[in-house]
């Protein structure tokens, strides 16, 4: 990444770390100027807590879900390779989509131009959204407008993600941190099924095999090979904090971060650190393509790579 241009945006305020399961609070540090102070406490505060990163192929925009709404994440200072060159916006730094502050939890882009989310509406404001857990929401605008699919009022979603199936639909899969609990819906969302109770960080299914699902633990890795129905050990894994699975399997299809930072990739049946951001990860996303990308979100903000985490290049910057 040295050989592209780095510019970076600072924003004023710094976030401690306080374990590697959870991050809370925030010290801000006295700004340059009042307009400067101004300007960064939206982001800043928005982003303390990045419940995911999504970025869709269609569009060529990259979604940053957090507790204060969706935000489109900037990202032309990366090459052409990002997103095999789909047209992006080329706005400079993070813009809260439609002024909605949802609290995003669970967030996916779960095919081209369409966004499945979860979480709970923002009291503050009049929405059409239930309260007080959103259940499966829909957008297929960028973020700008939602629709309730399924479990409005319900259900509060701490992870997302979908896969197509055979028939043109998405399997979801869907995780509820009140009980430990996997739902699964074979028809986009609408209706589901129950899973395995497993208590997981992250959880990323095969887009090759919508039948294998990974899940990190305080146990390890582990693998479900059944729809999330039961799991076991992925012997030899290393201990993650967050995974994703790429669409094509060349250089590994597997790829995860672990608490400490360190970048892990499978390669058949051997695991290789690849990198390392060095800090505690909140999201974590493998952008597929020809030149697959890495994105990370952390107390630092947020960082890409195309090399496996061996350099970084800032696309959000919240401390020096």
């Amino acid at each position: 990444m040295a050989k592209f241009l780095r510019r970076r945006r600072i924003f004023a305020l710094a976030l401690p770390l306080v374990g590697a399961m959870a991050l809370s609070g925030c010290s801000a540090t006295a700004p340059d100027t009042a307009a400067e102070s101004s300007a960064a406490a939206p982001v800043a505060n928005a982003f303390q807590h990045v419940h995911g990163l999504g970025a869709d192929p269609l569009t060529g925009e990259t979604y940053v879900a957090t507790h204060r709404g969706v935000w489109l994440l900037p990202t032309g200072i990366l090459p052409d390779s990002y997103l095999a060159g789909a047209p992006r916006s080329d706005t400079t730094q993070p813009v809260q989509i439609a002024s909605r502050a949802q609290d995003t939890m669970g967030f996916t882009v779960a095919a081209p131009g369409q966004l499945l989310a979860s979480g709970h509406p923002d009291p503050t404001e009049p929405s059409e959204l239930a309260l007080p857990n959103l259940g499966l929401i829909s957008s297929t605008d960028g973020a700008s407008t939602w629709s309730v699919l399924s479990l409005a009022g319900k259900t509060d979603f701490h992870d997302l993600d979908a896969v197509p199936l055979n028939d043109g639909t998405l399997r979801v899969y869907g995780y509820d941190a009140a009980d430990s609990s996997i739902s699964v819906s074979d028809d986009s969302g609408i209706t589901w099924s129950s899973g395995a109770v497993i208590a997981l960080r992250d959880l990323s299914a095969d887009p090759s095999n919508a039948d294998r699902l990974y899940a990190t633990t305080a146990s390890g890795l582990m693998l479900s090979n059944d729809a999330g129905q039961t799991f076991a050990p992925l012997v030899g894994a290393p201990a993650l904090l967050l995974v994703d699975v790429r669409g094509a399997p060349a250089n590994g299809n597997v790829m995860g971060i672990d608490p400490a930072g360190g970048i892990w990739r499978q390669d058949a049946e051997k695991w290789t650190q690849t990198g390392t951001t060095g800090r505690v990860p909140e999201a974590f996303i493998v952008v597929d393509g020809a030149s697959p990308w890495i994105l990370v979100a952390d107390a630092a903000g947020i960082t890409a790579s195309d090399d496996n985490g061996a350099t970084w290049t800032a696309l959000v910057s919240l401390s020096d």
